[in-house]
């Protein structure tokens, strides 16, 4: 098995899911890709005010029409996918940088619409990062645990030009789940020949929901991934395999929609995994299983998972 580097150069990063953007890597299953990843906002330097106008040094040249969103390294095609495959992306290891920023208030959300906050200037935390004591320490001096994972890791639709990074697909894209830890293996159906398999916007810390539509936004010195493809596994929505246990995704403009649909996909994962029938499965999920608001704030489609925690439920 080979592993490769990917590094955030003009080349190697889009702002948009596309079929049609080249892949800047073709590997093998098995491989290893190891990036290097700009935060979300293309920002090349870190933010040293507050105020959320003064912004720092941005990465150029920018095509301000494909490259308006979240800053992706990729694409990567993985020889032999087609569609109807899943893709499976080990997370071998996510080291943030040394900086970070959240945000909240100040422009118009649903989120912020129904708190109050869309008529108040946007408020700008800014974070020193220290990956050895995994600690983050805002300019208030407030500390929370660091928690590294990517919020963007998926592949784009199977139609032509070019689409938003901002709601998370089937296909994975802003998934921003806090769960996908160093450790997991998230399992993505494949939509395109190749796979074309791109990651961004790092996340040092994040709670469940990210309620602010920002978590503590930041560069990473390093993130590694895995890729294999499982031809014989068909999904019809993301699930993973955590340190924290087994998870489905659910998406969709409706949270209560969006939490049957990772509700339905766990179900069908426990009948896998213990031979259940679906009145079985779900009786034991009523006691067993987490059901869990993902993120509010993605573009208008919401997003909720499924967490059977390891050891929670044991068989006969």
């Amino acid at each position: 098995m080979t592993t490769y580097e990917i590094a955030p150069e003009r080349a190697a990063l889009h702002g948009s899911f596309s079929r049609e953007v080249p892949p800047v890597l073709t590997i093998d299953p098995g491989d290893t890709v190891r990036y290097q990843t700009l935060d979300a906002a293309w920002n090349v330097a870190p933010r040293r005010s507050r105020v959320p106008a003064e912004q720092p040094r941005k990465f150029a040249p920018r095509d301000l029409e494909r490259d308006s969103g979240h800053a992706l390294c990729g694409p990567v095609a993985i020889r032999g996918a087609v569609p109807g495959m899943t893709l499976a992306v080990r997370i071998d290891a996510v080291r943030p940088a040394a900086w970070g920023w959240t945000s909240a208030g100040g422009w118009e959300s649903r989120v912020n619409a129904r708190l109050g906050v869309v008529q108040i200037a946007e408020r700008m935390h800014l974070w020193e990062l220290d990956a050895d004591t995994q600690i983050a320490r805002n300019q208030d001096g407030f500390t929370v645990p660091l928690r590294p994972f990517m919020g963007v890791m998926g592949m784009p639709p199977d139609e032509p030009g070019w689409h938003s990074t901002t709601p998370p697909r089937i296909w994975g894209g802003n998934i921003d789940c806090r769960e996908l830890v160093a450790g997991s293996t998230l399992y993505l159906p494949i939509p395109v020949a190749g796979a074309l398999f791109s990651v961004g916007d790092g996340h040092a810390a994040q709670g469940d929901g990210e309620v602010s539509c920002t978590a503590i936004e930041c560069p990473m010195i390093r993130v590694e991934l895995t890729f294999d493809l499982l031809p014989d596994l068909r999904l019809t929505t993301p699930r993973a395999h955590t340190p924290a246990g087994w998870l489905t995704l659910g998406f969709h403009e409706d949270l209560h929609e969006a939490s049957m649909i990772a509700l339905n996909a766990m179900l069908d994962l426990m009948g896998e995994q213990y031979g259940l029938s679906r009145q079985d499965a779900l009786t034991l999920a009523s006691v067993a299983v987490d059901l869990r608001v993902t993120q509010l704030v993605n573009g208008g489609v919401l997003g909720a998972h499924a967490l059977l925690p390891h050891g929670r439920l044991t068989p006969p």
